[in-house]
């Protein structure tokens, strides 16, 4: 059984570390897994019905929160789903929701293994007759991951200090190769209490990169079987973003 099967939520605060958002709460952060049925075909077009098809479903919700509404008057909500393949873990689907203030996008990444591509669809809900943006990359046969799924990914690997990997990952009709180094074992003070950490440096920033520009981002997994990310850090020029976990629910509490 995989580390956050047969459901998990996360429940994470950021807060910003530079000048006058210093220790303010940016956002709620929600990491949900779960299993789910896949659509059954329509059965009068098949000969004899066919067991129900089994996915794993990851969302993930970044919503603005407390003083950095009332400061600013800004408000966006992040949401990204992934359906995948519990046993191969390839991405089958993704949609995004990505709402700042009034400006709206929906999009649709498809992926197929047959022809080895994917297709991302983006929209504008707010101007329906705007033609889609429409982006087609190849897979090059790499076991790509997505935004939603990123992290649970992660935590199916060994982890272990002093080694290095890489991962795919798609975004926006793009696919990106992620350098991963685990780095350092360490006991810190969670919601879980005090535990063991292994922490992960995960490379997305860069020319040609994730993310455009000079950053670094770790993350704090627990050292155990189920990997649960306590912690996470990114620095750029901005400034730090500490993102902490805070509740654990619909799955064996740690």
């Amino acid at each position: 059984m995989l580390p956050f099967e047969p459901s998990e939520q996360l429940i994470y605060e950021g807060e910003f570390s530079k000048l006058l958002l210093r220790g303010v709460t940016l956002a709620e952060l929600r990491f949900t897994a779960e299993r789910t049925v896949a659509e059954a075909p329509d059965k009068a077009e098949t000969k004899a019905e066919s067991q129900p098809t089994v996915n794993l479903r990851f969302t993930v919700e970044a919503v603005s929160k407390g003083w950095f509404r009332k400061l600013f008057g800004i408000h966006f909500r992040y949401l990204v789903q992934s359906i995948v393949e519990p046993f191969s873990l390839a991405v089958v689907r993704t949609t995004t929701l990505d709402e700042q203030g009034r400006r709206l996008r929906t999009s649709e990444t498809v992926y197929n293994r047959t022809s080895g591509s994917l297709v991302w669809t983006e929209r504008d809900p707010n101007d329906p007759a705007r033609p889609p943006r429409v982006v087609a990359s190849s897979l090059n046969n790499q076991a790509t991951s997505d935004l939603a799924f990123a992290l649970y990914y992660l935590r199916t690997q060994p982890l272990v200090l002093g080694e290095s990997f890489e991962f795919t990952m798609s975004d926006s009709g793009q696919i990106y190769r992620i350098p991963v180094e685990v780095v350092e074992k360490k006991r810190i003070k969670t919601v879980l209490g005090e535990v063991s950490t292994i922490r992960v440096n995960v490379d997305v920033f860069g020319d040609k990169r994730l993310v455009n520009g000079q950053g670094k981002m770790s993350v704090w997994f627990t050292d155990d079987r189920r990997r649960i990310p306590v912690r996470a850090e990114i620095s750029s020029e901005m400034g730090t973003l500490d993102i902490t976990l805070k509740r654990v629910t619909n799955g064996t509490q740690a």
